[in-house]
Parts: C-alpha cells; structure tokens; sequence
C-alpha cells in the first residue's frame, strides 16, 4: 500500500500571455538572433531564452505562448525579458501582461510497485497498451489530470494549472490506487 508519496516535481509549464500590442515577426527573427521564424510553415515566431532557458512562442497579435520553466516567477522572469527584446524593435508595451497557466507537467513517484494490467482493470479511465508504450495512461476528471504511471512506482502528472490542482489530483491518485490494490487483494 502507498504510504506517502515523494512531492511531485515541476517539470514544465506551458503559460500564455498577451501582451496587447501587434508585433512585426520579421523586424523581431531580423534583428534578434535568438529567433526561428519560418512564415510558411508556422505563424509564429520562437524566441529562445538562455536563463531560464524556455522557448516563447510570439505571434503577430502580440500574444505570446511560453514552455520550458519550472515556476510561475520563472514565467514572469521570461516575459519580462521578451518585453526588453520587442523594445529593441519599438514595441512599447505599458500594460502589465495577465500571465494563464495552461498545463503544469511534473513527475514524482507513488512508493509502491504497480501492477499494470491488475490496475487497468479495476481503475476507470485507463488506457494501457504495453506493446505500445510501458506506461498505464490514467485519467482523472475531478481535479482534471492525466498520469502516466509505470510499474515501478514512478509517474508524470500532466493537465494541472495550478499548486493546489497538483497537490488534488495526488492525492486523488494515491486514493484510488490504494483502494484499488485493497479490492484486488479482496
């Protein structure tokens, strides 16, 4: 049976932001060398940042979708420094950017080793195929979360926006793994 589990750790989050002002991608992928910027396959312009090291997704309209950090100051840390890119270029932003976190990936462990096939059978919303792939897919919908869980114990929580949603879908894990193991024990 679980017994505690391992805080989960932050691996990525995925943030967006607009920043309420038209951006030129050409002036920007011209005159900054940190760009890729390819029109006729994607709209939008990726600007990589050496620290903390992310990637930001800038479009035209100004808004911008960033990947890569490992906290909500890292994010803001990131956004600032675009800001100071697009100044550079004459883009003027005065308003404070209203930053959305739209999926938070960590991993962590659950102590406990995991019998996959036992566990796609007795828990709702899993999808497991070992030829395809050694992980349990696992889906919960209250706090909305998605796990990979592997038999020996180890896991990736994706779908989280927030601390608390993380610290929730946890918990709701180690709840319905533990009484799952208790009914096939039965």
């Amino acid at each position: 049976m679980p017994k505690k589990t391992s805080p989960l750790k932050v691996q990525n989050i995925v943030a967006t932001a607009s920043l309420g002002k038209e951006v030129s991608l050409t002036k920007l992928a011209r005159t900054q060398p940190n760009t890729e910027y390819n029109p006729d396959t994607f709209p939008g312009l990726v600007l990589r940042i050496k620290k903390p090291k992310s990637a930001v997704l800038v479009f035209s309209s100004g808004n911008l979708v960033c990947t890569g950090t490992k906290s909500i100051a890292q994010v803001r840390e990131v956004i600032k420094q675009v800001i100071k890119q697009l100044k550079k270029i004459n883009v003027v932003v005065t308003d404070k950017p209203k930053i959305t976190v739209q999926n938070i990936v960590a991993s962590g462990e659950i102590n406990l080793n995991l019998n996959l096939n036992l566990l796609s059978l007795e828990l709702e919303n899993t999808e497991y195929e070992p030829e395809q792939f050694p992980g349990l897919v696992y889906k919960l919908d209250e706090p909305p979360a998605t796990f990979l869980l592997f038999s020996n114990g180890k896991l990736v929580c994706t779908g989280t926006k927030n601390k608390q949603q993380l610290d929730d879908s946890i918990a709701q894990l180690n709840k319905n793994v533990k009484a799952a193991v208790k009914r096939l024990k039965g």
